[in-house]
């Protein structure tokens, strides 16, 4: 697989929960794939993965989709995102695939979508972010962090 910035950054809690981890990218295409665990404890009372967790898939996937493209100099916030859930998802492996379609100054638009295994396509997006230097949005973590003086 080709090198990324993703290779030297470290998943947050919430991408970890989601089982996320990177499949394929074509930075300088600003395109993406990224594989989650569509894990049972995902499931609504219907069997399928709920809505808001395919959600948060999606982010997962678009976000990163500028961060690589832009070499990880640029983080992206999300402003507004539309999503159309097009088929209930299994519990088990969906990845998603995102492409930057405008790349600006100070926001970006991507598109993405979520596939099961069997190539079903389960949801579509498209996002607009606003674009932050990685060095500004990236909070160290708390051991690296100064201590907070007493109130």
């Amino acid at each position: 697989m080709i090198a990324t910035a993703l290779d030297n950054f470290a998943a947050p809690p919430s991408s970890r929960l989601l089982g996320w981890h990177l499949l394929d990218a074509r930075p300088q295409e600003g395109w993406i794939r990224i594989g989650f665990d569509g894990k049972r404890d995902f499931c609504n009372p219907a069997g399928f993965v709920q809505g808001g967790i395919l959600s948060a898939m999606l982010d997962d996937t678009m976000g990163p989709a500028v961060f690589v493209m832009t070499d990880g100099k640029l983080y992206t916030a999300t402003i507004t995102m539309t999503v159309n859930f097009l088929a209930p998802a299994k519990p088990g492996p969906i990845a998603g695939e995102a492409k930057v379609t405008q790349l600006g100054k100070t926001v970006a638009f991507v598109e993405g979508r979520l596939m099961a295994e069997d190539g079903t396509v389960l949801a579509t997006a498209t996002t607009s972010a606003r674009l932050v230097e990685t060095a500004k949005a990236i909070v160290p973590p708390a051991s690296s962090q100064p201590a907070a003086l007493p109130a």
